[in-house]
């Protein structure tokens, strides 16, 4: 229990210095949108950092060539750690916009993200949810893809939570690709719960991007199998990868 707790610790002090001493170089890079892509690019190198010092070794495999992503597109995966948040941006080399839950916003420092660059959603409200989901659509339009947890929230156990319908949603509405991520052991190495009680050390961190799932021409009367689609190749992918 000791050395998980000092490991965890580790982490967290690892990444609150890094933040304060990252913040003024992002809050330039946020404050003009033309300066996102730099803000994005410093992002990545932030969560390289943060995995490399803390002792975790991203294993990430592909079956399209990054250069192939489709663009834009909707990218999803399932949510079993916070460590997730940082592997996003080591799979994905390509500037995206992530939605994320509005409690982000009451997080100090970190907030700047979800303000400026990226999109919080307040799932308790439909008219705030809706205003989200138009906004996200606008980014489609510009050409921006955006990135998607549509279980909502954390597993614990890396067991999958049913799928919000959102991003397969507006996956169809905007006729774009759907690109799933798939975070195998994530939880085993920084598990969300207790921090006394919980998994927390260095590993190696095994994430796959799969192949692109289409939605050109689908319609809203196939939302739910297109869902439920995705999220039987996330699961069969985390069977394969036990």
């Amino acid at each position: 229990m000791i050395p998980r707790s000092l490991w965890k610790l580790w982490f967290l002090l690892d990444f609150l210095i890094t933040l304060l001493l990252l913040y003024p170089v992002f809050f330039i890079l946020l404050s003009r949108e033309k300066w996102f892509g730099s803000a994005f690019s410093l992002m990545r190198f932030w969560a390289k950092w943060m995995c490399y010092t803390s002792g975790i070794f991203p294993s990430v495999k592909y079956e399209m060539n990054p250069d192939q992503f489709p663009n834009p597109c909707v990218f999803i995966s399932n949510h079993c750690s916070y460590l997730d948040i940082l592997l996003i941006y080591i799979c994905i080399p390509k500037y995206f916009v992530c939605v994320g839950k509005q409690e982000l916003d009451k997080a100090p420092l970190f907030r700047i993200f979800f303000r400026r660059m990226n999109i919080l959603v307040n799932r308790k409200s439909n008219v705030e949810s809706h205003r989200a989901y138009l906004r996200a659509g606008e980014k489609i339009d510009q050409g921006q893809s955006i990135f998607i947890f549509p279980e909502a929230t954390i597993s614990s156990n890396g067991t999958l939570i049913p799928f919000k319908n959102g991003a397969f949603k507006l996956a169809i509405d905007k006729q774009v690709p759907i690109v799933p991520l798939v975070f195998s052991n994530n939880w085993k190495l920084l598990q969300n719960g207790g921090f006394l009680t919980v998994n927390g050390r260095p590993g190696i961190a095994k994430a796959l991007v799969l192949k692109s799932v289409e939605t050109k021409g689908l319609t809203n009367a196939d939302l739910l199998p297109l869902r439920e689609k995705v999220k039987n190749i996330i699961l069969e992918t985390l069977e394969k990868n036990k």
